[in-house]
């Protein structure tokens, strides 16, 4: 019944929503764990779900950028999707959930960045404080659209060219492209894990022990295995089995985005096999209208990514 449904997949998502979906995701479902891995700029939390009590341990996360915010919901859907089929004691993409919940823990950071998010979809009013700080970072790059092309946290830093996986190289080529201050996007901060929300996830992933993580972004329909020379092992395979599932493509990152990615930092790290989802197509923000097809395309290395 429509009225059961607790995320909503026709419309802007926020970190308010979110919150919203996670406070009910609790009371209705009490074998889910719930905590937050620290807090964004501007003090919002950042949430994860844990699905599942077993051992191997995975993690996904979504909206590392703020114009990708439709990751979120994919993140969210996939939640409740599963924690129905566990209480019905159901399938999900062919898997026995309750056998999957005790073999595998998955912990979801469904939005890393969430006040570029509320800028994006439009939750903080213009001409306020917080709004106006947004603008005058945007200000200097005219050619990016505002608020719509910003992918960056609050303080002007792109969230996902702050890990400690060749950034001198990614600072060195963002550098070459203009991107030398706090700007929409692009900009690799003054050093390494200098913002709060890619710190979190980082000592997040320290404290556990993840055999596997997906990074989801939008767009292009295609999966980034591989950093630099690193060939963590059954990577390459499990990779195909994401693009058979997904139909989208498997790919190498290209030269000019191959470092200090979340994803490259934990290959390098633990020599583990980790994946950029580049989920639709388009450009960013996706319309919601999106949704389905992309739900749809990724349900599979959703579920598999828990089970290889």
């Amino acid at each position: 019944m429509e009225d059961n449904i607790i995320v909503p997949t026709n419309i802007a998502y926020s970190s308010c929503i979110l919150q919203n979906n996670v406070e009910q995701l609790k009371k209705r479902y009490n074998f889910l764990s719930f905590g937050n891995i620290g807090y964004s700029v501007l003090g919002k939390p950042i949430p994860y779900i844990r699905l599942g009590t077993g051992e191997k341990e995975v993690m996904y996360s979504a909206s590392f950028h703020a114009n990708e915010w439709i990751t979120s919901v994919v993140l969210m859907k996939f939640v409740e999707d599963y924690a129905k089929s566990y209480e019905q004691n159901g399938f999900i993409y062919g898997y026995n959930t309750r056998e999957l919940f005790n073999n595998t823990s998955i912990y979801i950071v469904p939005m890393v960045n969430p006040d570029g998010v509320d800028l994006v979809t439009g939750v903080i009013p213009e001409n306020t404080g917080k709004y106006n700080q947004f603008k005058d970072i945007s200000l200097n790059f005219p050619n990016i659209p505002f608020p719509s092309g910003w992918k960056a946290n609050f303080n002007g830093v792109d969230l996902n060219l702050q890990f400690p996986a060749g950034w001198l190289n990614a600072r060195r080529i963002k550098f070459a492209q203009g991107y030398t201050k706090p700007a929409p996007r692009d900009f690799v901060g003054e050093g390494p894990l200098t913002e709060p929300e890619a710190l979190a996830i980082y000592n997040f992933t320290l404290v556990h022990n993840f055999r596997l993580i997906l990074a989801y972004h939008t767009q292009g329909e295609v999966i980034y295995w591989k950093y630099s020379d690193y060939l963590p092992p059954y990577s390459e395979e499990i990779g195909r089995r994401f693009s058979e599932a997904s139909g989208y493509t498997l790919d190498i990152t290209p030269p000019e985005s191959a470092y200090a990615g979340y994803k490259d930092w934990f290959i390098q790290e633990y020599n583990r096999p980790g994946y950029t989802i580049e989920a639709g197509l388009g450009e960013n923000p996706l319309p919601i209208s999106q949704f389905d097809q992309i739900y749809s395309d990724n349900i599979g290395i959703l579920v598999l990514g828990a089970v290889l």
